[in-house]
């Protein structure tokens, strides 16, 4: 008798695994994060401190260094006030941002259903919420005490403060997945903050510059931060120049909170 030939079995091919899609925003999540980000800033009341008064000192301070030449502190006063919120901005938030990593935090969050954007939306809109309140503090101090003299709106003023403010807030996200320790993370600063400090405009036009120097100038988000001040500092209208400076600073933040997300780490090895 003839044993049938067994047949032979086919192997399905394996089907391969599709890459995860990338979440997306979940506004429940994002504001559950700003808030537990504002309650723990609420009980360091330096870090609060350094957010909201060191701008304002500064400026106080700025101003009666020029008490014999007001036009010189109306000249720059406008740039700085753009300037500080920035500059405090970037130190707090990539220092916060790296104690979270640094201690697990960052960890145990992206382990629950908490996507990377949640999270740098969280923490962009917890900081933006002090950088309102710092960017008005200090135009209100600028142009009301101060007696900054600017031929715009305050209130242009103030939108262009709040925006360098997010600004700083992007760039201290983003910079923190690159630091190991705060203190890395406070030596960026001169590698991120100062070079566009002194090629923004502040000191000399940017127009006088080294032709070298100028095109780098010109890819710089403080440079137009500090055009849109001059611009409300010089005409009574909203001009073409001062749009085109908001919406620059404006997609460098969004942009850098893009790749903050990209590159956070979920802790620090």
């Amino acid at each position: 008798m003839t044993t049938p030939a067994a047949t032979p079995k086919t192997h399905r091919p394996t089907e391969a695994t599709p890459p995860p899609r990338p979440r997306a925003l979940n506004y429940s999540r994002t504001t559950a994060t700003a808030a537990r980000v504002l309650r723990q800033l609420g009980h360091d009341p330096r870090t609060i401190a350094l957010l909201l008064l060191i701008p304002c000192v500064m400026l106080f301070l700025l101003r009666y260094v020029f008490d014999g030449s007001p036009r010189v502190f109306d000249s720059i006063g406008a740039s700085l006030l753009g300037i500080f919120p920035l500059i405090t901005m970037f130190l707090v938030t990539s220092i916060a941002t790296l104690r979270e990593r640094t201690s697990g935090t960052l960890e145990r969050l992206l382990a629950m259903p908490l996507g990377k954007g949640d999270l740098i939306a969280g923490y962009a809109l917890a900081f933006g919420t002090l950088a309102i309140i710092q960017s008005a503090l200090a135009t209100g101090l600028a142009v009301w005490f101060l007696d900054l003299d600017v031929t715009g709106s305050p209130w242009l003023l103030l939108l262009v403060a709040l925006l360098d403010a997010l600004l700083g807030t992007a760039l201290g996200l983003f910079v923190s997945a690159f630091a190991s320790s705060e203190f890395q993370a406070v030596q960026f600063m001169p590698a991120v903050i100062f070079p566009q400090l002194l090629l923004c405009g502040l000191f000399t036009a940017r127009a006088d510059m080294h032709p070298a120097l100028e095109a780098i100038s010109d890819v710089l988000p403080m440079s137009y931060a500090v055009d849109g001040m001059n611009e409300v500092l010089l005409h009574t209208d909203m001009t073409a120049t001062f749009i085109r400076d908001v919406a620059i600073v404006a997609g460098c933040a969004l942009l850098v909170l893009t790749l903050g997300a990209a590159t956070l780490k979920r802790r620090t090895r």
